[in-house]
């Protein structure tokens, strides 16, 4: 099954949706990082914490690790993510003068992918998440789910690592496709091709997938 199947079979189960910012680059940053390691649930509940106790990014970069550390307390790991979303945030204005990230949409990908990953914290799914979700950059993060998905179908060995994933992931989906693609697989993956118990039965992709003909 080619990328292109894979992707129309995709759309017509779960729908083509169309690229609309989730929210402006810097709160998609800090947003995926409590999202590390954690539900959805807990991480909207720290960022929403976090938002209703200072108000602003400045005044979170202006307040202590542990005032912080205690607005996220609700999402888990925050003696961890607390200093992360310090020095990231006391880190932009030393380069850009100003706590805003929209230059990322101006440089060439892999400038601003690089920027991002050199941020403590960062690894190729979260700067990918910011670039796409934040900026609409053809960029594909790789999370559980896809990742998953992606290997039962044999878009990328058994063997190979989440990091290198997203490149090889990146230059097999069309560009325009990349959004689509993210959300359909992440659909696919939390309701169907789940990790205990995927339900072949009912995979639109079954026709293709290495795992599916086996487990049926």
């Amino acid at each position: 099954m080619t990328i292109d199947e894979i992707i129309q079979l995709l759309g017509q189960e779960y729908g083509l949706p169309q690229w609309r910012q989730r929210r402006d680059p810097l709160s998609e940053l800090i947003g995926a990082i409590l999202s590390q390691n954690t539900s959805d649930v807990n991480s909207h509940r720290a960022f929403d914490s976090l938002i209703s106790t200072f108000g602003t990014w400045d005044r979170v970069s202006e307040a202590s690790i542990g005032e912080v550390a205690e607005a996220i307390a609700c999402g888990g790991l925050s003696r961890i993510k607390a200093p992360r979303i310090k020095a990231i945030l006391e880190g932009i204005p030393n380069d850009h003068s100003s706590l805003n990230l929209g230059f990322l949409g101006e440089l060439p990908i892999p400038e601003a992918r690089a920027w991002l990953q050199a941020l403590p914290g960062v690894g190729p799914k979260t700067a990918s998440c910011v670039l796409l979700f934040s900026l609409g950059r053809p960029v594909l993060p790789v999370d559980t789910h896809v990742y998953r998905v992606s290997r039962r179908l044999g878009l990328i060995d058994s063997g190979v690592s989440p990091a290198r994933a997203h490149q090889l992931l990146e230059e097999l989906v069309p560009a325009e496709a990349i959004y689509q693609f993210h959300l359909n697989m992440l659909a696919h993956g939390r309701g169907v091709c789940r990790a205990q118990r995927p339900r072949c039965h009912e995979c639109v992709l079954r026709e293709g997938c290495i795992h599916g003909k086996g487990a049926i």
